[in-house]
């Protein structure tokens, strides 16, 4: 990685007791459940896994607003690691980019480490990405599928 790259990213890992697999699929099959940092809900989830792929979600805040986040799949590669943008909109349209997502699945012992790592353009959207919250939300979402992942309680769809 150089330099640029890493003064314009932002990251959070964690170690979850569940195999890349388990955790690969809470990740892409359950995201309503553990996207949106509790109390957040994220009622649509509109995933295309493939490269060019919508990816759309809205979340909603505990008094109704919802924040719709439109983009499109870069990358996906089943259990290992999922790419994705808003740069685009579905069918390559561009938009106002904010950012680049990477999510990856490495199996570490008899778990999984999962990192998330998001790029982003300019030293401005890094620091408005963690005025808005980034490692404390990004870290709360993390634990929330690592409970799901490892088979602890399933949150009530809200």
């Amino acid at each position: 990685m150089t330099d640029q790259n890493a003064a314009h990213e932002l990251s959070i890992t964690r170690l979850i007791e569940a195999s890349p697999e388990i955790v690969y699929e809470v990740w892409t099959q359950r995201a309503g459940e553990w996207w949106a940092p509790r109390p957040y809900t994220t009622p649509v989830i509109d995933w295309d896994l493939r490269p060019g792929g919508r990816a759309r979600t809205v979340m909603r805040s505990p008094d109704g607003t919802d924040m719709p986040h439109e983009g499109v799949f870069l990358e996906v590669v089943p259990h290992r690691k999922i790419v994705v943008t808003d740069a685009f909109k579905p069918g390559w349209i561009p938009q106002q980019a904010f950012m680049v997502a990477i999510f990856t699945f490495e199996p570490e012992g008899s778990g999984t480490r999962y990192t998330a790592r998001v790029r982003h353009w300019s030293e401005e959207a890094v620091q408005q990405h963690e005025q808005m919250g980034f490692h404390e939300g990004w870290s709360i979402v993390a634990g929330q599928l690592a409970e799901l992942a490892e088979g602890g309680p399933v949150a009530s769809a809200a």
